[in-house]
C-alpha cells in the first residue's frame, strides 16, 4: 500500500518543536528571533505567501516585521531598506519577497542581504557552504523534502535518487542534500535525455520543474519514493485545480510513498523558514 506523506501533518510537527526552542531562546536570551518580510508591489499570490509566513511566526513566538512598498519603488529604495534591517541587531532573519517587479534587479537584492540573516539560504555563501558541505542556513523548499524523506527513509546511503529541474531555488540545493546523505545522484533538466529512462531507474524521485502532472507511471521504478515540489493551477471540468508535477493517480499505485499537491511539500517550506530563522538567531546571538 502506498504511504501518503502528509506535509500538514510533518509541517505542524516541525512548528511545534520550533515554538519549544522559540521559548527556551527568549527564556536564555531574552529576546525573540525577529524576521523581516519584505514585499514589493502588490501581486496577489506573494500577499498570500507574505501572510502565511507573518501567520507561522507568530504561532511559533518569532517576530515577525512587515515591510510594504509600492510596486514603483526603486532600487535604491529597496537597498536602503535592506541595509537597514541589516544593521538592526534585533532582525535575524531577512526575507524579501519573490518574484520582484521587472524593474528590480533580484539578484543584487539577494546579494545585499548579510548571509547570517539570509533565512531563505540564497545568498551565494551560503550556497557554497551548502555544495562544501559545510554549516549554512538552506533553502527552505529542499530542506522540507529532506525532513519528509527521513519520515519514510530513516537512512538514506546508497539510495539513487534523481532531481526532477535544476534551479537554484529546489533542484541543485536538493542535490546538494542528497548527496550529504549519501545517496547517488542525478540531476535532469530540460536538455537531458531519455530522461524517463533515467528517473525510472531511481529509488527517489524529486520532481521540481514547474511542469503539471508531466511526471507519469512509466517514469517511476515500482517501489520508488516520489516528491512533488510542483504546483500548478490548471482548468479541469472548468474548475481551477492545484496539480503538481507528477500525475498523481498515475504513478501513486507505483510508489511505495508519494507526496499530495496541494497538503505535500507546499507547508514544509514554510516551517522550515521558521526553523531557519530561530538558528539564523541563535548562530548570530551565540558567535564569538
Amino acid at each position: 500500500m502506498t504511504v501518503l506523506i502528509n506535509g500538514k501533518l510533518i509541517s505542524q510537527q516541525v512548528i511545534d518543536e520550533t515554538a519549544k526552542e522559540v521559548s527556551t531562546f527568549v527564556e536564555d536570551f531574552g529576546l525573540a528571533p525577529g524576521l523581516a518580510v519584505v514585499l514589493v508591489g502588490e501581486d496577489p499570490a506573494s500577499q498570500v505567501y507574505v501572510r502565511n509566513k507573518v501567520k507561522r511566526a507568530e504561532e511559533v513566538g518569532i517576530r515577525s516585521l512587515e515591510y510594504k512598498l509600492p510596486a514603483t519603488s526603486s532600487q535604491e529604495t529597496l537597498d536602503d531598506l535592506i541595509q537597514k534591517l541589516n544593521a538592526d541587531s534585533t532582525v535575524h532573519g531577512i526575507l524579501v519577497q519573490l518574484p520582484l517587479p521587472d524593474h528590480l534587479n533580484e539578484e543584487a537584492v539577494l546579494l545585499a542581504i548579510d548571509p547570517a540573516k539570509d533565512v531563505d539560504g540564497f545568498h551565494p555563501l551560503n550556497v557554497g557552504a551548502l555544495a562544501c558541505g559545510d554549516a549554512s542556513l538552506v533553502p527552505c523548499t529542499p530542506m522540507g523534502c529532506m525532513i519528509m524523506l527521513a519520515h519514510v527513509h530513516p537512512d538514506l546511503s546508497g539510495k539513487q535518487a534523481v532531481v526532477i529541474g535544476r534551479s537554484n531555488i529546489v533542484g541543485k540545493p536538493m542535490a546538494a542534500l542528497l548527496l550529504q546523505a549519501n545517496c547517488t545522484v542525478t540531476v535532469v533538466h530540460s536538455r537531458t535525455k531519455n530522461i524517463e529512462s533515467i528517473c525510472s531507474q531511481a529509488d527517489i524521485v524529486v520532481a521540481a520543474i514547474g511542469r503539471p502532472e508531466m511526471v507519469k507511471a512509466s517514469w517511476i521504478k515500482p517501489g520508488a519514493t516520489v516528491i512533488d515540489v510542483g504546483i500548478n493551477a490548471i482548468e479541469r471540468d472548468g474548475k481551477r485545480k492545484l496539480v503538481g508535477d507528477v500525475d498523481f493517480a498515475d504513478v501513486e499505485p507505483v510508489a511505495s510513498a508519494i507526496t499530495p499537491v496541494p497538503g505535500g511539500v507546499g507547508p514544509m517550506t514554510i516551517a522550515c523558514l521558521m526553523k531557519n530563522t530561530l538558528q539564523a538567531a541563535k548562530n548570530q546571538v551565540l558567535k564569538p
